[in-house]
Order: C-alpha cells, then sequence, then structure tokens
C-alpha cells in the first residue's frame, strides 16, 4: 500500500474555479488602486462574508475609486448616491407616484434597487436618510407605505465618508456604524503608488469591468460560510471578545454580534487567501477593520478616529497563544 504523502489528492474543481474568480475580482480592483493590496482584499473578503463596507479616510486618497472599482468588478446592477444635506429617504428608497391618466399609483424605484450602491460621502446627508440606508442594509429590503419590497441580490453597500472633523457632517451613531461588516482606512499611498498616479494622464483611473456575475458572488459567500474554524482559533475569538469587556482601554467592549461578524470576515478573508479553513493570523489581520467602529476607547486622539482598532490590536497582542 502506498504512503498517504505518494498518494494524489483529488483536484477540487469548486476551489479552483473560486480561486479563478478572486483572482479576477483582485486584479480588476487592483488595476484602479494602487498600493493598496491589503485594502483591496479587505474588501474582496467584506463581499465574501455578505457585508457591507464603510471606507473612512481624508478627501482625496481613492476612497470614491476603490468603491466603484469593488462595484464594477462584482457586476449585477450599480448605483451611485451622492450624499447631500437635501436628499431625502424617498430620494434613496423610491415614491409611489399617480400614473398620468388614471387613479391608480406606480410605485417607482430609488437607487438603493441594485446590487451595488455606491454611497458616497454618507456623512454628509442628515441622519434621517442615513437611517433609511441603513435599515435597507440590515434588513435586505424597504418598506414604503405599508408595503415591504425586497431588494436584489447580492445586496452591497460600499460607503465613504470623510473624518467627523470636516464641516459640513452627521457622525453615524454607533449602532449604524456595527451595520457594516468592516471599517477601512486607505491612509496615503507609498511614494512609488503616488508618483504612478502623478505620471498617468489625468487623475481618474479607469475603472475595471464586471469581472464575475452576481451568480458566482452567491456561490463565493456559499464558499465562505463553509470555511472551517477550528475550536482553538473560535477560544481565541471568544478570549479577545471578553478581553475587549474587562480591558481599562475600552468604555465599551465587543458584542456577541460583534464577535459573529469577526468570524464571518475571518472566513471570507481565508477564501480570498485560498483556503478552506481559518488560522491565528486571520484574527489579527482582520480584527481591526471588523471590530474598531464596534468599542468605545477611553480615548481616541488618533487621527481617522482609529482608537478602537488600536485598542483591539493591543488587546490581541497581550492575550496568550492557544496553539
Amino acid at each position: 500500500m502506498l504512503p498517504m504523502s505518494a498518494i494524489p489528492l483529488r483536484p477540487d474543481p469548486a476551489r479552483a474555479n473560486a480561486s479563478d474568480q478572486i483572482a479576477r475580482l483582485r486584479a480588476a480592483v487592483g488595476s484602479a488602486v494602487h498600493g493598496k493590496g491589503r485594502c483591496v482584499d479587505l474588501a474582496l473578503a467584506t463581499v465574501l462574508a455578505g457585508g457591507h463596507l464603510l471606507l473612512e479616510d481624508v478627501p482625496g486618497v481613492g476612497k470614491t475609486t476603490l468603491a466603484s472599482a469593488l462595484a464594477r468588478a462584482v457586476g449585477g446592477s450599480f448605483a451611485r448616491i451622492q450624499f447631500t444635506p437635501d436628499l431625502l429617504p424617498s430620494d434613496l428608497l423610491g415614491v409611489n407616484m399617480l400614473e398620468p391618466g388614471t387613479t391608480r399609483f406606480v410605485f417607482r424605484k430609488g437607487p438603493v434597487f441594485a446590487n451595488v450602491v455606491m454611497a458616497d460621502e454618507i456623512n454628509r446627508t442628515t441622519p434621517k436618510t442615513q437611517s433609511a440606508l441603513l435599515e435597507a442594509m440590515e434588513e435586505g429590503s424597504v418598506s414604503t407605505d405599508g408595503e415591504t419590497r425586497a431588494l436584489p441580490q447580492p445586496f452591497l453597500v460600499v460607503a465613504t465618508q470623510n473624518p467627523f472633523d470636516h464641516h459640513g457632517t452627521w457622525p453615524l451613531p454607533e449602532s449604524q456604524l456595527d451595520r457594516f461588516l468592516m471599517r477601512v482606512n486607505l491612509g496615503y499611498p507609498d511614494r512609488e503608488a503616488e508618483r504612478a498616479v502623478l505620471r498617468r494622464e489625468g487623475l481618474r483611473a479607469e475603472l475595471p469591468s464586471a469581472a464575475v456575475t452576481t451568480d458566482d458572488v452567491l456561490a463565493l459567500r456559499e464558499q465562505a460560510q463553509r470555511v472551517t474554524l477550528a475550536p482553538d482559533i473560535e477560544d481565541f475569538v471568544l478570549d479577545l471578545t471578553r478581553g475587549s469587556r474587562e480591558t481599562p482601554r475600552l468604555v465599551r467592549g465587543v458584542s456577541t454580534r460583534g464577535a459573529q461578524a469577526l468570524v464571518r470576515a475571518m472566513k471570507g478573508w481565508a477564501l480570498v487567501h485560498g483556503r478552506t479553513y481559518c488560522v491565528p493570523e486571520d484574527v489579527r489581520d482582520v480584527a481591526g477593520p471588523v471590530l474598531g467602529h464596534r468599542v468605545i476607547p477611553r480615548s481616541d486622539a488618533g487621527p481617522g478616529g482609529d482608537g478602537g482598532s488600536r485598542a483591539i490590536q493591543a488587546l490581541i497582542d497581550e492575550l496568550p497563544a492557544r496553539w
């Protein structure tokens, strides 16, 4: 009998196909966003985990470019909404209108009825309009005039916002920030990436075409749900959750829903990196973007309001290893 190491493994067509699709997505988004490989991977992990993405940073570092490139790469219908102080919930969700020549009202769908919705500068509109979008994100449906209408699947919101110290903004409350699976800060590009932008004719990147279909995205999400999470890594997540509630660095720690979000994101991150199982590094890689906006630090003087992410990373470094 041959030893186990000599027996060829049967190829897994589904896994190979998923790897090919993810590679196409990474290449498509990366073609528009230079020098931000980690941010692109975090965005793709959010898509595979079935969550929504919030991009936060100062103006002019590529938030809108990344959001637009991701939205186009995943295929399906696409809508971009520029949030302004005078935007109404009906402008977003839709409205019943009287059909000309009749006494019948017809519902005119708003831009939220798309597979990918890009909410540009979400904190520039009023809390009432913000709540309308965030309710749709949570429920996957829209209720108008007593009737509930399902949104198309997959449904993904990619929102951008400027830091709260800029004029003309309404900060999202913590309970509404929780609707986003990840909050990603892009930061300034490195020297060579910025040189590439300067040398490009004009400053607007050419956006990619669709790299996959909506059916592909749904299939990838199903595969992400089947990613294995070993008991030791579950314990690591639970230790982190419990520690965040006891550490003096935080006023409010991670909720149970936050822990669930972390596990979902870890599975999406593992699949993005070609694995069907999670490893301890997955916790370290995604905990900041997933949990940073779900906790309240005692002091937050850092740029971009990332004190929560720093506290989470410090807590991870202090936890005893279980392997």
